[in-house]
């Protein structure tokens, strides 16, 4: 037996010894899924131990050096722990914008003390972050930011404000874009870090068509941030934002794929069937795109291993997945009949599969509008010429 493969015997082994049958239940609803932070309410026991025997081994992490609360993993040794928590659907110990797209900006930009720091926290769900970028009127033109922080010797005085910025009233603590330097338009940001609980920061969700408020708006009045805690140099924030926005798309291009025909076919299964062909095929078709979504992510994986990979392919990644999680919830409103389009019933936990529906239509726009997607593709990968 290879190293790799009595490594995979003994993952597989401690899965299935150790991940609650509960936790590998295809998600149903946002409850499902363990947040993590300072105020986070466990849904259930087995979420709460399947949490807290990961963390023991690094498993929510497990790329991550073991130093900042990660298993270690090589990127082999990762791609199988992912291939095997597939195997038996296991749900993720924990999800969380700090793994998501903080982490892998502080291992890179940050410094060792911030690393050992914040890592540490967010490895054991201990610490639930937001994200402030986008502005009003300042979506995707990031550089014309007007959130200002003003150079108070050992800390910045932050005034502004922040949009769409995702979970802020849930969150613990916000990685923000601040401009540090009103004259230098395009270098004159800054990447800080600070505590939602600071004096001076507020938030106001915002209704979506859905319903629901995942987004916000989040207020900055004269908050006072510490000086240590800028990620980066100052005035080159947008070096750190720059990468963070790549994983940030790899997240959103993850929804896509990842359940491929479960959920689909639990409604399938509930409704006695499908007689409509076309449908079927429909089916099919999303299962072989899925397919082909989760090869295109592993084959990314491994040019990134051998310094390969190409830097829009987050780009990529970020419209498929975008584009494949869409047709994902339009099948499963097809698959559900009318059933699907009741807003508040108990059968439908509340409407769950049309306010789900209508939440994906933002997918299109967060983290980057499909348009910028195509166009960098169309520029960088394809070399087309500009408009």
């Amino acid at each position: 037996m290879t190293d790799l493969e009595a490594f995979r015997a003994d993952i597989r082994a401690w899965l299935d010894a150790n991940c609650p049958p509960e936790m590998r239940r295809p998600i149903e609803d946002e409850d499902d899924i363990c947040w993590g932070g300072r105020a986070f309410a466990f849904k259930s026991e087995a979420q709460k131990i399947w949490l807290e025997r990961c963390v023991a081994h690094g498993y929510t992490v497990p790329d991550w050096p073991k130093a900042y609360g990660g298993a270690g993993m090589d990127p082999a040794q990762a791609k199988i722990w992912r291939e095997e928590m597939a195997r038996i659907g296991a749900r993720p110990p924990l999800s969380s914008f700090g793994i998501w797209m903080l982490g892998p900006a502080l291992l890179k930009f940050g410094t060792e003390e911030q690393k050992v720091h914040y890592l540490n926290q967010i490895a054991r769900g201990e610490i639930r972050w937001c994200q402030g970028y986008s502005e009003p009127g300042s979506g995707s033109d990031l550089v014309s930011l007007q959130t200002f922080g003003e150079d108070k010797g050992d800390h910045w005085i932050v005034n502004g404000q922040k949009i769409w910025t995702s979970y802020a009233d849930k969150a613990d603590w916000i990685f923000c874009l601040v401009r540090t330097d009103k004259a230098n338009k395009y270098q004159g940001i800054s990447f800080l870090l600070f505590d939602m609980t600071t004096p001076g920061v507020s938030t106001r969700p915002i209704k979506l068509i859905s319903g629901a408020s995942p987004f916000c708006e989040t207020f900055f009045d004269n908050v006072v941030v510490p000086k240590a805690q800028i990620v980066g140099e100052l005035n080159r924030g947008w070096d750190v934002a720059k990468y963070l926005l790549g994983h940030e798309r790899e997240m959103i291009s993850g929804a896509g794929g990842s359940e491929r025909l479960n959920a689909i076919g639990a409604v399938v299964q509930r409704n006695g069937g499908i007689d409509n062909p076309v449908l079927r095929a429909e089916l099919a078709q999303f299962d072989v795109d899925a397919l082909a979504f989760a090869a295109m992510g592993e084959k990314f994986l491994d040019e990134i291993k051998v310094g390969k990979a190409h830097p829009a392919q987050p780009n990529m990644m970020k419209y498929s997945g975008t584009e494949l999680n869409k047709q994902r919830h339009e099948l499963l409103m097809a698959a559900g009949g009318s059933t699907a389009l009741e807003w508040e019933s108990a059968e439908t936990r509340g409407g769950t599969p049309a306010r789900s529906w209508l939440r994906t239509k933002a997918n299109s726009i967060e983290g980057g509008t499909s348009e910028v997607m195509l166009n960098v593709i169309a520029k960088r990968i394809l070399d087309l010429p500009g408009a």
